[in-house]
């Protein structure tokens, strides 16, 4: 008999916020203000002049614009992207290119790259506000200025925030990068658990009493709500509409246990994992596929007939080397008709030709604890290393837009504390790309949490004494870890470039004094920074490093 569909409904029409853009400054003219004390000049002479002014800097934007575009090709030199994925990659491409720039202040001012609408008024308030901290000199701090957007620069002069420059444990550019992602998180959702309507309440801005209708719906009229509410009428009114639909009595388990408890039945879905039977599931950075050979029987219990894409990060031989098991594994997934791909950078399958043809057809993905990977001598949280981390989860879900079928869930589990990949990164990601938060589960209550955690590096080879039973990792706090859950409801409307963080440049590593290069001087300290450079080029690119 054929498995019931559980198809997923997406669970609303519009996207999860409007998008507003960025309006151009007013551009007074100033061409006849430069031509003062001319005024044997009749007016079809300045014209003219105006004119061929207009027509240089045109030709200057021309050819910026040729020479960024040319930039893109010759990083896409070797590499085959099709025309309808390159959106997927271009993140990855534009930040292989940014970590590759020169010094913009020792170029001369016509090499410099012409600064966007809104990018000078930026700079000259990140100027104001170092000053104004007596922090001038710190590069590391203006890098955190650079990666902030004008609005939290002002939000904070405002504020009159000034960051410590005095403590024993951290470094200032630490506490500052710290203090601006807490900035940012409270205006987020919490890292906590969150239920369905919680996630809802959030993302359409309801109140109390509306929270209080939501949880007392029965789960046909829950559902009905989540579906169909897209903030264009009253909720009253969709709350009576739903009352009057009759429950579907067909095959379909989104319509299982109509008149149940609205919140608690939807809880269930999400963490029995009652996912599309027919699509296909992926699971991305599962370095000892323990987590894939999970997944794997779950749906065969379940009937289903879609494959699992099981992939790692790492080649074969380093997999070989941490896990003696590893082989047998992998014959287990291949004898459940699963997939196996090893050295997969889920940021930029678009490029990879294994994903060739899979565009529109996972129905789910899961990414579990994502990291970027340590770097000796700092901490995941140090603003010299942590971009890496936020933007592992961008160029992720931007990806993800070209591959996941509409109505598709998105699933990443991670500690709610992380300073690495913090939860902040993850959702405010997920909402950028037009995946809704629709949950955020306790990792504990999710039925697939039981497997062999791993570290996903070295430590792997002498750390796992007993992974079968998942008590090989206690890094963090299990209680403390969350499976962050989205829908993806594509609006059909363009989102534009995904917005990247700054790498440091190479003359803010050289400019670095903690960390490593807390003791290192003169030809030392210039090696390090230059190694480091190389290893980010190098993992951008897609290059497993450690």
């Amino acid at each position: 008999s054929s498995p019931p569909s559980s198809t997923p409904t997406v669970w609303a029409r519009l996207p999860f916020a409007t998008r507003s853009k960025m309006g151009e400054l007013p551009v007074e003219e100033t061409a006849a203000e430069g031509l003062e004390g001319l005024g044997d000049i009749d007016e079809s002479e300045l014209a003219q002049l105006e004119a061929q002014l207009a027509g240089a800097e045109g030709g200057e934007a021309a050819a910026e614009e040729e020479e960024v575009a040319q930039e893109e090709e010759d990083h896409l030199v070797g590499v085959e992207v099709e025309e309808h994925l390159k959106d997927a990659v271009e993140g990855n491409l534009r930040l292989k290119r940014l970590l590759s720039r020169d010094e913009e202040e020792d170029l001369p001012p016509g090499k410099r790259r012409k600064l966007e609408p809104g990018e000078a008024e930026k700079a000259a308030k990140i100027k104001q506000l170092l000053t104004k901290w007596q922090l001038a000199a710190d590069a590391v701090v203006k890098h955190v200025c650079e990666n902030c957007t004008l609005e939290e620069l002002e939000e904070m002069d405002k504020s009159g925030y000034c960051p410590d420059k005095f403590n024993q444990w951290k470094s200032t550019a630490e506490i500052f990068a710290r203090y601006v992602a807490d900035l940012k998180e409270r205006k987020m959702p919490a890292g906590s658990a969150c239920d369905a309507v919680a996630a809802f309440k959030f993302r359409w801005k309801l109140d109390f009493s509306a929270d209080k209708l939501l949880r007392a719906l029965s789960h046909k009229d829950l559902r009905y709500v989540l579906t169909n509410y897209d903030g264009s009428r009253e909720l009253n009114d969709i709350i009576e509409e739903a009352k009057l639909v009759d429950a579907e009595r067909d095959n379909q388990t989104a319509n299982a246990l109509p008149d149940g408890e609205g919140v608690s039945t939807i809880g269930r879905f999400t963490r029995l994992e009652l996912i599309d039977p027919l699509a296909d599931a992926a699971v991305f950075g599962d370095a000892n596929l323990t987590f894939a050979m999970k997944l794997a029987r779950h749906r065969k219990a379940l009937g289903h007939v879609g494959r699992v894409i099981a992939t790692t990060f790492e080649d074969h031989p380093t997999l070989q080397e941490r896990y003696k098991e590893i082989d047998e594994s992998i014959k287990f997934l291949e004898d459940h008709f699963a997939e196996v791909y090893h050295g997969v950078d889920c940021t930029r399958i678009a490029v990879d030709e294994r994903f060739k043809g899979m565009e529109g057809s996972l129905g789910s993905v899961y990414y579990n604890f994502p990291h970027s990977g340590a770097i000796q001598g700092f901490f995941d949280g140090h603003p010299i290393v942590n971009w890496r981390h936020e933007n592992l989860m961008r160029l992720f879900f931007r990806a993800l837009r070209s591959f996941v079928k509409p109505g598709g869930f998105v699933k990443v589990a991670s500690n709610m504390g992380a300073v690495g990949v913090r939860y902040s990164y993850i959702v405010g990601s997920a909402l950028e790309n037009e995946f809704l938060h629709i949950e955020t589960v306790p990792f504990l209550q999710w039925h697939l949490h039981r497997y062999g955690r791993s570290y996903g590096d070295k430590r792997d080879v002498y750390k796992r004494p007993d992974a079968k039973n998942n008590q090989s990792y206690n890094a963090q706090a299990a209680d403390r870890d969350m499976v962050y859950c989205f829908c993806f409801a594509p609006s059909g409307e363009s989102i534009g470039k995904q917005h990247v963080m700054l790498p440091p440049t190479l003359k803010t590593l050289k400019a670095c004094g903690d960390g490593p290069f807390k003791n290192l001087q003169g030809q030392a300290k210039e090696n390090l920074a230059n190694q480091l450079h190389k290893r980010f080029v190098t993992e951008i690119s897609g290059t497993h490093v450690g």
